[in-house]
């Protein structure tokens, strides 16, 4: 009964945070201080655009995750007060307003989402992941507070606002310094390579709901600080700053992709499929800084744009994965996809959607990852704006690393998904297997339709995140809504309609299967085995 109220607590502050983060978006400004309350300037919250979005983002995920959550909520009370700070302090971290309100925040996170992996004491594998996480978490803490507070005694202030006016006075190799500092903890938290290790670990030990915020939300708020840093507190900087971003964005995505696609733990495999996104989001963000340090804005606004589309994709399809995997160990008992098989039969529903949230990582249309990764192609193939070979070089690791680790995506949840769901039954558990509770498959439903609707719909999409990005770089909309709901990119660089493309997916199996019947084929019903991915022959 605790877990179950605790759960719907969580649903009403994430129904209220998507609310406020929209009017965020939308341009609503709201400060709140309290100056006695903590030093260094006390409590002060503020709202803006870009903390709306990921303050909307919290909420987008947080409704579905603890929907999902109430159907196990009768397994026990364990950690239902550390989901409830969870959540609460994830809204606090885009809206804090100082350097002691974030830090607070940003630790009660920490702590609470290290108390949900540790939910069970007696698995070794919680423990050790644990305290890999504390360990990893805390250092990030460390060099934010170093960056901080380094920021906070050049310029005077310990107020964000006030960072943004002073520090394009500081001397270069101070802001270089600092913006170092504050990568190094923000990337930890975003699970970046090489600072990924704790990623892998944590995630597949908490439990599925947590997973789902952790990877879609979590770990998106060390991209908001990144973003906020090199864009606000610091403004436009070097040349490196960019490269850095982007090349260690195109590393995270492949090598994350690599990983996964030879893991065959359902969750440790989205886990590095998060690294992967991370990697993709941060090749976006990395082109926006190099084009806002060249003075090319417009194009620094495409690339944050597309930066920020994926982000709110990624939280989508893959809050999707993890509580479809979470629904899979629900109804098997095992996250070794070697012994599950035949599952599409016992938990089609469950299928259905894990089905969909395979198609948008793979970004196939008409799904959300399909537009998010074209906007950020057409983001970085417009590299030649900028007449420096080193630069192009970097722009050119970012395009190949995109692609290659497109098709990698495809090739790995092809395999995730029909060794799950397709062939025959590999163990006991899977012949036994059972579909998840209604609560469970509402919130991968409601996720899987916000898929397609991301997919579907960017001329909606887009210009909200545009609105958001603009205030960062200054810059005039590159991308216009055409006829037919078309995004066309300034200077007719590239153009794209996904519901043009969703009605002619549908319509060429109709077309199908009319050609099929008006040239008479034959209607007989022809039985045989289950695929049964060569299992047969191997016993």
């Amino acid at each position: 009964m605790i877990g179950a109220a605790a759960y719907l607590v969580a649903v009403v502050i994430g129904i209220a945070a998507t609310t406020l983060g929209l009017a965020g978006m939308l341009g609503m400004r709201w400060a709140l201080g309290v100056s006695w309350l903590i030093p260094l300037g006390g409590l002060e919250l503020a709202l803006d655009p870009l903390g709306g979005f990921f303050l909307a983002l919290v909420g987008f995920v947080t409704v579905p995750a603890s929907v999902y959550a109430l159907g196990h909520a009768r397994d026990g009370r364990r950690g239902v007060l550390a989901y409830v700070v969870f959540v609460l302090s994830m809204c606090a971290v885009p809206l804090a307003a100082n350097m002691m309100t974030f830090a607070i925040a940003w630790e009660l996170m920490s702590l609470a989402s290290y108390f949900l992996v540790l939910h069970d004491r007696r698995e070794r594998e919680s423990v050790r992941a644990a305290w890999v996480y504390a360990v990893m978490t805390h250092a990030g803490l460390a060099c934010l507070l170093a960056g901080m507070l380094l920021l906070g005694a050049w310029t005077g202030s310990f107020r964000f606002a006030d960072w943004h006016a002073a520090a394009r006075g500081l001397a270069p190799w101070a802001r270089d310094v600092v913006f170092l500092l504050l990568a190094a903890g923000f990337l930890g938290k975003a699970g970046v390579i090489p600072l990924h290790v704790w990623l892998p670990l944590a995630h597949p030990a908490a439990p599925s709901h947590v997973s789902a915020l952790m990877s879609g939300v979590m770990i998106k708020l060390g991209v908001y600080g990144l973003l906020r840093a090199g864009f606000d507190w610091l403004g436009a900087g070097p040349a490196w700053w960019g490269v850095m971003v982007l090349l260690l964005g195109a590393l995270s995505a492949v090598i994350g992709v690599l990983y996964a696609l030879v893991d065959h733990d359902l969750k440790r495999l989205l886990a590095f499929h998060s690294i992967e996104n991370i990697g993709i989001i941060l090749i976006g963000a990395g082109a926006g800084m190099l084009y806002h340090g060249a003075g090319l804005e417009a194009l620094a606004l495409l690339g944050l744009a597309a930066a920020l589309y994926h982000t709110l994709n990624h939280a989508a399809f893959k809050a999707l994965l993890f509580l479809g995997a979470g629904a899979v160990v629900h109804g098997t008992g095992t996250r070794n996809m070697e012994e599950m098989g035949g599952l599409i039969k016992r938990m089609p529903w469950t299928a259905a959607c894990f089905l969909a949230g395979s198609a948008a990582i793979a970004a196939l249309p008409p799904f959300n990852g399909f537009v998010s990764e074209w906007l950020t192609f057409m983001a970085l193939l417009q590299n030649t704006r900028i007449a420096q070979p080193a630069l192009n070089l970097a722009f050119t690791f970012g395009i190949a690393g995109l692609a290659l680790t497109g098709g990698l995506a495809m090739a790995c949840f092809v395999k995730a998904f029909g060794i799950t769901f397709l062939a025959l039954p590999r163990s006991e558990a899977a012949a036994r297997a059972h579909e998840a509770p209604v609560s469970m498959r509402a919130a991968m439903v409601a996720l899987a339709l916000a898929c397609l609707g991301l997919g579907i719909g960017p001329t909606l999409v887009v210009p909200a995140l545009l609105s958001v990005a603009a205030p960062l770089v200054g810059a005039r909309s590159p991308v216009a809504i055409g006829d037919w709901l078309t995004l066309n990119i300034s200077g007719d660089f590239g153009s794209l309609s996904t519901l043009a493309i969703a009605v002619a997916l549908a319509a060429g199996p109709v077309a199908l299967l009319v050609l099929l019947r008006l040239a008479g084929a034959s209607r007989r019903r022809r039985l045989y085995e289950t695929w049964g991915c060569g299992r047969i022959l191997q016993t």
